[in-house]
């Protein structure tokens, strides 16, 4: 399991998806812009639902195959 992703936290923030995935800050607001990427904020802060990303992996793997 990827040390980077915490697997306690129910909701991520954007830099930990980014640690995640591996991919910049431009490209994971991208995604949650997109629609790609379900995401939700209080206040000022962003934040991805755990369950969300693991969706959004294996849907990925799947277009892949």
């Amino acid at each position: 399991m990827n040390p980077a992703l915490p697997t306690t936290h129910q909701a991520l923030t954007v830099p930990e998806v980014m640690s995640a995935l591996r991919l910049s800050r431009f490209k994971v607001y991208d995604l949650i812009r997109s629609k790609q990427l379900p995401s939700f904020t209080i206040g000022r802060s962003r934040r991805i639902p755990a369950d969300a990303l693991h969706t959004f992996m294996q849907e990925q793997l799947g277009e892949a195959a």
